[in-house]
């Protein structure tokens, strides 16, 4: 599946009309960035139950900033809207598929229920 080009404009009805959604901050200036671009290219082919999204931080410097991009590459993976993996790094294609493959056995429903919880705790 190709990956999508994510806006402030589109981030969120794009992340809350998936169930999973991989998001990589990137730029084009940035060398490490560039090779794991090619891996997550060829990792979205591999799964079509989820979805691929890009980031360019230069273009996009208020999502980045929302998201506290400090470091790039950075994955940013959401179930049912709620972002379950958060690292800055170029991944290696075993080690993207291995944090795929555990984020694809979270259980949504339960997540949620404890997301909503702690909102009411507060």
């Amino acid at each position: 599946m190709p990956t999508h080009s994510l806006s402030e404009e589109n981030f969120d009805a794009f992340v809350a009309a998936h169930e999973t959604v991989l998001v990589d901050f990137w730029a084009e200036w940035c060398g490490p960035c560039r090779g794991f671009g090619e891996i997550y290219e060829t990792v979205s082919e591999r799964h079509n139950d989820i979805v691929f999204g890009k980031v360019d931080i230069d273009k996009e410097r208020q999502l980045a900033q929302d998201f506290n991009v400090r470091s790039i590459p950075m994955l940013i993976i959401f179930r049912g809207g709620i972002v379950v993996y958060a690292e800055p790094g170029a991944l290696q294609q075993a080690a993207l598929e291995e944090v795929i493959q555990k984020a694809k056995t979270i259980d949504i429903a339960e997540l949620q229920e404890k997301v909503r919880l702690q909102k009411a705790a507060e």
